[in-house]
């Protein structure tokens, strides 16, 4: 509730000095463990307050404005849920309706309203001002109905927020930094209002999901991920910051687009862009010491290289490379299982070879060796095929990320081509080219596997590499099927299939929670292998028969408190831990989480 802004010595100890609006200050004696209360003209009237009382002075303090504040203030704001008390007390008698509503008869309205919508992104717009005008309201309704809105507020609606984000711009949200801001970046983020945060998710908004360049429109998905980390696994929201780092963008589009809010230049990059993002990386640890920077969106070379600057440097990870590959592994395990063949028999091949294939390689070469293959043996297991053909050593145009997994194979310069030689008992996309998966290919991996695994990984929707119907017609049913995005349930001659969705949320709302419980000094790699297996183990018998490789999403809170539980596990036995272990780490997990209810 309030933090120190000032310390002097005492004789054998120290004061703490707290002030309030710079009319009310607190004096914390480490000699007497003591609080002091007293005012800013002198202490007279000194007077001993307990934590829990200066707490509630605090609140109270901070309620004591006109009723007309609390209501435009989203975090405090229960709109017709004030009780006649609270209306006398914060001056709000006159300002709302006479009737005293519940928080479920809100929850009514809301849903109502949003059903005169049909467009999604009409309903994403009145949801993002619902936030702004009573956060616990959003987040009741996110979290009474994650399968019906989390679509709505994030993939695959948030594809279309960005695209639109000048155009559907409201009210501003987060953190807005730009390359004009360097030498300066740190003074900027003190105007942040809350003191404590542990979450950041940044973008510079150069490969936003599938739809490339949008620059600083990419601000909707800082500010939908961090509405999942609270609505997926009780993140509490005043802990979380989004940001967009604009650096200028190459969309020709925006830069002529009258509403684009956004720096109209384009891109920059070498060193001054470097300077920018590691300015940034110190300026964040400094304001916010117990902050997590969580990368989202950039594109692939610059995604690797800030990952591998800063991972070993301070707490952060990279949900497109990091988070993808925890959730897609996890999606192989259970397909594992569908197969009734061991991870270690199959051979994947991933169409694309960006920062989330080899993200995805990777996390499953580290899972191979753990269950006693070698790095080459695991390697063997693993093709990659580009833009420009199948990932082989006879290429001179690889990149560094792809050549621990290029092969020496013959090149191949088509997918088709490259199923047939290869043979994979599984096929991984992450081209973001609609359709790429094309009847043939899927047909072949029919004839070559008894149940082929086929997992079009490209979000959003539009991007995706082919649909759950495709996979399942072209397959004749027998495809194991997991998607970037959404898709409904299939009901083919009264068999129904039932497609899953690789999601990120099944991930890093739960590495979230876990950090936000431990504040753990690093994410490292183990504690995704943790996630991975933690979330694989959850999906029931009952769930695999009927071709679910994921839990359900309607269940996402407990998926995510048992997911996190597993994880804080982990960091209490590497030692990442900044606090002390508890008896019961689900029971500390849960208690930490944020409920949507008005306090």
């Amino acid at each position: 509730m309030f933090k120190p802004n000032s310390k002097n010595k005492e004789p054998n100890g120290y004061l703490i000095i707290f002030q309030w609006s710079g009319t009310l200050i607190f004096i914390y004696s480490s000699v007497t463990k003591n609080y002091i209360a007293g005012n800013t003209g002198g202490f007279g009237n000194v007077q001993a307050f307990t934590a829990i009382q200066i707490n509630e002075q605090i609140k109270n303090t901070n309620m004591n404005q006109t009723g007309y504040d609390i209501l435009h203030d989203p975090r405090r704001n229960k709109g017709t849920a004030f009780t006649i008390e609270e209306r006398k007390k914060y001056r709000l008698e006159g300002l709302l309706p006479e009737v005293v509503e519940s928080l479920k008869t809100q929850l009514l309205r809301v849903n109502e309203q949003l059903e005169h919508f049909e467009r999604p992104l009409n309903k994403y717009v009145y949801l993002l001002q619902l936030l702004d005008n009573n956060e616990t309201l959003f987040f009741k309704t996110i979290m009474d109905n994650p399968v019906k809105y989390m679509p709505i507020i994030y993939t695959p609606t948030v594809g279309d927020a960005c695209i639109q984000f000048g155009h559907i711009f409201r009210r501003p949200r987060g953190m807005y930094i730009s390359i004009n801001d360097k030498g300066k970046i740190k003074n900027i983020l003190k105007n942040w209002p809350q003191e404590d945060v542990r979450f950041t998710v940044v973008t510079d908004g150069e490969r936003i999901l599938g739809l490339g360049d949008l620059g600083m429109s990419g601000m909707g998905i800082p500010i939908g991920k961090l509405c999942l980390y609270t609505a997926c696994a009780g993140v509490p929201p005043e802990y979380t910051l989004p940001v967009v780092l604009d650096a200028g963008t190459n969309n020709e589009t925006l830069l002529n687009d009258p509403l684009y809010p956004g720096l109209r230049q384009k891109r920059v990059k070498g060193k001054v862009y470097e300077e920018f993002i590691d300015e940034f990386v110190y300026s964040m640890n400094e304001v916010f010491p117990d902050i997590c920077i969580q990368w989202e969106d950039f594109a692939g070379t610059n995604a690797i290289s800030i990952l591998e600057k800063y991972r070993e440097k301070v707490c952060c990870f990279n949900d497109d490379i990091q988070g993808t590959a925890g959730v897609i592994v996890s999606g192989m395990l259970t397909a594992c299982k569908i197969t009734c063949k061991p991870i270690e028999e199959h051979k994947f091949l991933f169409l694309g070879a960006g920062a989330a294939a080899v993200g995805i390689a990777d996390l499953t070469t580290k899972v191979l060796m753990e269950l006693g293959k070698t790095k080459e043996e695991a390697y063997s297991n693993l093709w990659l095929f580009d833009s420009n053909g199948l990932v082989v050593k006879s290429r001179e145009d690889l990149k560094e990320h792809k050549k621990p997994f290029a092969k020496d194979h013959e090149f191949i310069g088509d997918f088709l081509e490259a199923i047939r030689s290869i043979k994979p008992t599984a096929i991984i996309g992450l081209s973001t080219q609609k359709g790429a998966f094309t009847k043939e290919m899927i047909e072949l991996m029919s004839e070559l596997n008894q149940r082929p695994i086929v997992f079009p990984c490209s979000n959003p929707t539009s991007r995706s590499e082919c649909t759950a119907q495709e996979a399942y017609d072209w397959s004749g049913g027998k495809a194991i099927f997991a998607s970037g995005s959404p898709f409904s349930l299939i009901n083919k001659s009264g068999k129904i299939s039932y497609p899953s969705q690789g999601n990120n949320i099944y991930i890093f709302p739960a590495m979230g929670l876990a950090v936000y419980a431990t504040k753990s000094k690093r994410v490292t790699d183990g504690m995704f292998i943790a996630a991975l297996h933690s979330l694989s183990n959850q999906v029931t018998k009952s769930e695999i028969e009927r071709g679910l490789i994921f839990p359900p999403i309607q269940d996402i809170l407990n998926v995510a408190a048992k997911t996190a539980a597993d994880i804080t596990e982990y960091i209490f036995e590497k030692g990442l831990a900044r606090i002390e272990r508890p008896a019961d780490i689900e029971s500390f997990i849960r208690s930490k989480m944020y409920k949507p209810e008005y306090q």
